[in-house]
């Protein structure tokens, strides 16, 4: 574990607005930066900017188009089962290396090969002919995007790529982190002589996602301050149970 990071007291978060569509292949850094220019707004030495992993995949060319998919009959099986169509549970199989239902007709939660639990393994569809993939690996792609963002404003700022994901558990949606750089992803506190090992990845990527919302929100990158964390570069990957599957 690395050194406690500074408490924090407090912290504030605001949407990069208004930002651009992202389109495949775009310069994701050059976006961000242009909407920091154009609004005037700085970043600060300990910032964390979190990014909706969609946009992520969209600038990486993540799509498939669910035409070139051809099901399985377990595959066929599931979408029975669920409605949920049978390139996508296809694609889901594809990506995880297991999988089950919440209830008897869904959501699939799956274990992406990446090592996340996710609902439909982090699979995000892109009406009704493709879907967008999780980037391949979401780590490099935070630190690319933090080395960017460091290189174009010289500050020491961190990222952290969030995934919407449900709970088979309850319905809805939240937020967790696929990917971190520049901040360790998880954090120990102790309090009484007991001490806790917590998923600050995840809590930054849920707070982040009051902002970023669902389904179109347009705001795909949120700035948040003030919040006292340990700088590292080991990412998401080092506080799963399961090593990612290459």
């Amino acid at each position: 574990m690395s050194a406690p990071p500074p408490p924090t007291s407090g912290f504030s978060a605001f949407a990069l607005a208004p930002f651009p569509r992202i389109q495949p292949g775009d310069d994701l850094v050059g976006a961000m930066t242009e909407v920091l220019s154009r609004t005037g707004t700085p970043l600060l030495d300990g910032d964390i900017v979190v990014v909706a992993s969609k946009v992520v995949s969209i600038s990486e060319k993540r799509y498939v188009a669910l035409a070139d998919v051809t099901p399985s009959p377990e595959a066929v099986d599931l979408s029975a089962r669920t409605g949920k169509p049978a390139a996508v549970v296809q694609l889901i199989l594809d990506h995880s290396t297991e999988h089950f239902l919440a209830t008897e007709r869904g959501p699939i939660i799956a274990r992406h090969t990446l090592g996340h639990q996710l609902t439909s393994a982090g699979i995000d569809r892109d009406g009704a002919d493709g879907v967008w993939l999780l980037p391949v690996d979401p780590d490099a792609s935070a630190r690319t995007l933090r080395n960017g963002l460091v290189s174009h404003t010289e500050a020491d700022i961190a990222v952290v790529i969030a995934d919407s994901d449900g709970r088979a558990d309850r319905r809805g949606a939240t937020c967790v982190s696929i990917g971190a750089a520049g901040v360790a992803p998880l954090r120990l506190s102790e309090h009484g002589g007991k001490k806790q090992e917590e998923t600050l990845a995840d809590m930054i990527a849920a707070a982040a996602g009051i902002i970023l919302g669902q389904r179109g929100r347009g705001a795909p990158v949120v700035i948040m301050r003030g919040i006292g964390y340990t700088a590292s570069d080991e990412g998401v990957s080092a506080m799963l149970h399961h090593a990612p599957v290459r």
